[in-house]
């Protein structure tokens, strides 16, 4: 279980040098490259059986190398969308699901059939395939380089702190934080996510341990992919409908309305009831994936996009890691989930109501700027 939220880590802590690259060398270089990483990664870890390598090839090759091959898909989206960019992220983000849904079944059998070393085989088979389809990224905006400032920088004459500190900001773009909305959206979303993972990491467990059912549980997490990928569509159409930072309502709606979710979880009397909570879960969650992306170019322009996904990706991945173990703390601590419950659904609540501050903001400064 480490490895794999070791590789979930991963993704999110490297997305801000994801960034770095993705500005420097291209969207196309650097998810081939990503891909080709996360190969090996793949790979290597059919050849081993001790679980303290797995750690590296796993949780941290796969792990690196699927954030590089993932944050250029939102990035490139970005180069040929402008008009229907959320439409355009909802069919990227909604056929994954068509993949995520039944890959967890599909590996159950293959892995009863050929064994877990040639399971990673199989998926290092499907890896190598998005290495070619990575290379067919043509970024068409050109990348945002201060070379020709940096050329003019007599570095001969500066000390050598303020040489470091002169390629450190050329490297790391930090104007993005120069932007109040920026800085208060980014942490509204980092707030929220606090609770983010609970439900599918917990709820299973959950309903097995208060309803003593175990032979339908898979219909949880399909009911919570399935709905992920409506709403990934749904929400990309509508998202191109709002004019603006008016967007941003979307999450805010999506993020209050799964916080309530996730305290009516201990609520329900019945296996049903909460089937029908992970439907509108899964809704949820379509609607804040999909329209992040068309909300960062709205904050910052295409130009920053790249940098402005990637701190934010890195500013998720503490609360979003640490949720899941302090919603288990609570479990074993008051014996029962319903603490843990309670308490993923009020970061999303008080996440929500910081992002509807957002679009107020821009307001604001836009009637200080006329």
């Amino acid at each position: 279980a480490w490895v794999g939220s070791l590789a979930m880590g991963m993704i999110f802590f490297c997305s801000p040098i994801v960034s770095i690259f993705t500005d420097r060398i291209g969207c196309r270089t650097t998810a081939a490259s990503g891909a080709a990483i996360a190969f090996v990664g793949l790979l290597s870890s059919s050849f081993t059986k001790s679980l303290e390598v797995r750690y590296f090839t796993y949780g941290i090759l796969f792990g690196c190398g699927s954030s590089f091959a993932f944050q250029p898909s939102l990035v490139i989206l970005g180069h040929y969308f402008k008009r229907r960019l959320g439409l355009a992220n909802g069919v990227v983000a909604g056929g994954s699901c068509l993949i995520s849904v039944p890959l967890p079944f599909f590996l159950k059998v293959v892995g009863k059939a050929i064994g877990l070393a040639h399971t990673f085989q199989v998926l290092s088979a499907l890896m190598l395939i998005q290495i070619f389809l990575s290379l067919t990224y043509r970024p068409i905006l050109p990348p945002s380089c201060d070379s020709q400032h940096d050329g003019q920088d007599k570095l001969g004459s500066r000390s050598m702190r303020q040489q470091c500190w002169s390629q450190t900001r050329k490297y790391f773009n930090l104007r993005v934080f120069r932007r109040k909305t920026y800085r208060i959206w980014a942490f509204g979303i980092a707030t929220a996510v606090l609770g983010y993972l609970v439900p599918y990491m917990h709820l299973v467990k959950y309903v097995e341990k208060r309803f003593q059912e175990t032979k339908k549980d898979w219909i949880l997490p399909v009911c919570l992919g399935a709905m992920s990928g409506l709403g990934r569509l749904v929400s990309g159409r509508i998202g191109d409908c709002i004019p603006g930072l008016k967007k941003i309502y979307l999450q805010v709606v999506s993020f209050v309305l799964l916080g309530i979710l996730c305290m009516m979880i201990p609520q329900c009397q019945g296996f049903e009831g909460v089937i029908v909570i992970c439907l509108f879960l899964g809704l949820c969650d379509g609607f804040f994936t999909t329209i992040m992306a068309p909300i960062a170019f709205e904050l910052v322009g295409p130009m920053q996009a790249s940098q402005a996904i990637g701190y934010l990706m890195g500013l998720m991945a503490v609360p979003m890691t640490a949720g899941t173990p302090i919603a288990g703390y609570l479990n074993d601590y008051f014996g029962n989930y319903d603490a843990a419950f309670y308490f993923a659904g009020v970061p999303p609540i008080i996440g929500g109501l910081v992002l509807s501050v957002v679009p107020l903001v821009h307001q604001r400064m836009l009637k200080k700027q006329r």
